[in-house]
């Protein structure tokens, strides 16, 4: 059975690579979620205004026999900052906030009691947005696998990240 949770990480290159690395990851996709309802399909250059409200997000669809929920929200906070304010790395602006987009109530609540937790690891607070999924627009080709096309392209996230998700569940 698979379900499917968006996660926003900062630049989406990263975060979709990060997460094709777990066994159990069926899928992945590049996009845009929960900006302005009256902006249907907004391009990279619409979004990259920061006028759009849209932030980068993976879809990330996965086989619950093989990779737990709880484990996909520990890569997730290993893998950003929660204390940043619209900016992970050197990417700044709002559509690199950070956030969990759920499709269901019980990701919610398990979601909401992960935040609980992280928020008892840092001094300050988490800016992590726990919404429901309001809208999803796939990204253009270009920007899918992005770094499996480009290996030497530009990434936030370092490449023991990469390894780390990759062992995770094996």
């Amino acid at each position: 059975m698979t379900k499917t949770i968006y996660f926003a990480g900062g630049c989406f290159w990263g975060v979709e690579h990060f997460f094709k690395q777990v066994k159990g990851v069926v899928s992945t996709e590049t996009g845009f979620a929960n900006g302005k309802a009256e902006l249907s399909h907004p391009s990279y250059e619409q979004v990259y205004t920061d006028q759009t409200g849209f932030a980068e997000t993976v879809k990330v669809e996965y086989d619950e026999q093989q990779v737990s929920f709880d484990l996909l929200l520990d890569l997730f906070f290993a893998a950003i900052d929660p204390t940043s304010l619209n900016k992970q790395g050197h990417d700044e602006g709002t559509r690199y906030r950070t956030g969990i987009y759920y499709t269901d109530e019980s990701q919610r609540a398990e979601a909401a009691a992960r935040m609980t937790a992280e928020q008892k690891k840092h001094d300050k607070p988490i800016v992590v947005e726990l919404e429901p999924l309001r809208a999803f627009y796939p990204a253009d080709e270009y920007h899918q696998d992005y770094l499996d096309k480009h290996p030497d392209g530009y990434c936030h996230l370092s490449p023991a990240l990469f390894a780390f998700a990759r062992k995770s569940n094996r």
